[in-house]
């Protein structure tokens, strides 16, 4: 049976990590189906239709693979400003969308939560719930919605924040995955602090799981990445080659797709996306997780088997390390809840799995069992 997931992509800024995110999936997905077939992986994000048909025919999935005629995004794209949607629908991801999946102003929200939120949220509202109605239905089996948004413009946080409310009261059987992004310290738009503070209080209250990434965070990282190559420093996230912040998206869009791929692809340890709130959350409102990941780059599974066993070592080591955190916090320092590891590709077995775990267990503190609930205990989890 086949899980889909409806992807909301709001603000300027949510928009352009969702354009990240369409490419990378579409090239992961064309690596792992070299058939050219539409799968129940390719389901998840994807619809296919057959477009010699007005409107568009829907060729469903059945019991085997049939060929991909053309593939429409299960994505509704929201921002006051129509530069950015603009520009991805008339890219070369342009034919995965169509005008009923994108909603777009011409004044955008100037920086204000209270626009976005007071304003443009109940003036877009039935449009919006409108637009999300179309895209369930076209659904077997609905698994969750992905917020993809920044706290600290106007729309990302006002109207974002709106559509989580909206979804809560719509759909409060439909899991919500948030992916945030927080400003940095040095940010120039002065409303952004309180911005994102009033978006998080919509995002504790209505969200169930929320990804919070800080854009200092990534500026350091691809810093760090930079300064390994012996090139020069990057500036407000632009790398040599790259538009301004195409790679600082890159990360965020590759966050969703590791955090999907388990419910995207078969593997014997493969778990749900409703399984990892079941586990990391213990109390509705304490669903704030700190998402880390290594490489940033392609890993590549060649050499001995020593060489191999010594990566993924490595790798586990990495993982906890500060520098590769997506949002700033000292795991050596901090006490855990719970802890989730996912890991992708072929390059290691259930041994190298249960010996690194129980290696990096030592170092954590996790939460004292006398303090846990019944059902929610300090563990580490980890799966591939």
């Amino acid at each position: 049976m086949p899980r889909e997931i409806i992807t909301l992509q709001c603000g300027q800024c949510g928009n352009q990590i969702g354009c990240r995110f369409w490419d990378l999936a579409l090239r992961e997905h064309a690596s792992h189906n070299t058939n050219a077939t539409f799968d129940h992986a390719l389901s998840s994000f994807f619809r296919n239709v057959d477009t010699r048909h007005s409107p568009p025919l829907e060729i469903p999935t059945g019991t085997g693979n049939s060929p991909i005629r053309s593939l429409k995004a299960r994505a509704v794209l929201i921002d006051m400003e129509e530069g950015v949607i603009k520009q991805l629908i008339s890219g070369h991801l342009g034919d995965l969308f169509d005008t009923k999946q994108y909603i777009t102003g011409n004044s955008g929200s100037g920086n204000n939560w209270a626009q976005g939120h007071e304003v443009y949220g109940p003036e877009y509202a039935d449009d919006i719930l409108e637009k999300i109605r179309k895209q369930v239905e076209l659904c077997d089996s609905l698994q969750s919605f992905v917020m993809l948004h920044s706290l600290g413009g106007g729309t990302g946080s006002g109207v974002g924040s709106y559509i989580v409310e909206l979804l809560h009261d719509a759909y409060p059987q439909v899991y919500q995955f948030s992916t945030s992004i927080f400003p940095s310290v040095d940010d120039d738009v002065v409303t952004s602090p309180y911005n994102s503070l009033l978006a998080t209080v919509a995002l504790a209250e209505y969200a169930d799981c929320v990804l919070p990434i800080e854009n200092q965070a990534l500026l350091d990282i691809l810093s760090q990445k930079e300064n390994t190559r012996g090139k020069h420093s990057i500036a407000k996230g632009k790398v040599k080659g790259d538009k301004p912040f195409d790679s600082m998206n890159g990360i965020a869009a590759n966050l969703l797709l590791h955090l999907t791929s388990s419910m995207r692809f078969e593997g014997s340890l493969n778990v749900d996306l409703n399984e990892i709130t079941t586990n990391l959350v213990p109390y509705p409102k304490l669903h704030f997780l700190v998402s880390s990941m290594a490489p940033h780059s392609a890993f590549s599974h060649s050499g001995s088997a020593a060489q191999q066993h010594r990566a993924i070592n490595q790798l586990f080591t990495e993982v906890f390390m500060r520098d590769n955190q997506l949002i700033k916090v000292d795991p050596t320092r901090s006490t855990y809840l719970a802890c989730a590891l996912l890991m992708r590709g072929n390059g290691c077995t259930i041994s190298d799995l249960h010996q690194n775990v129980a290696r990096i267990k030592h170092r954590l503190t996790m939460v004292s069992l006398p303090h846990a609930t019944k059902s929610f205990r300090g563990s580490l989890l980890c799966g591939t």
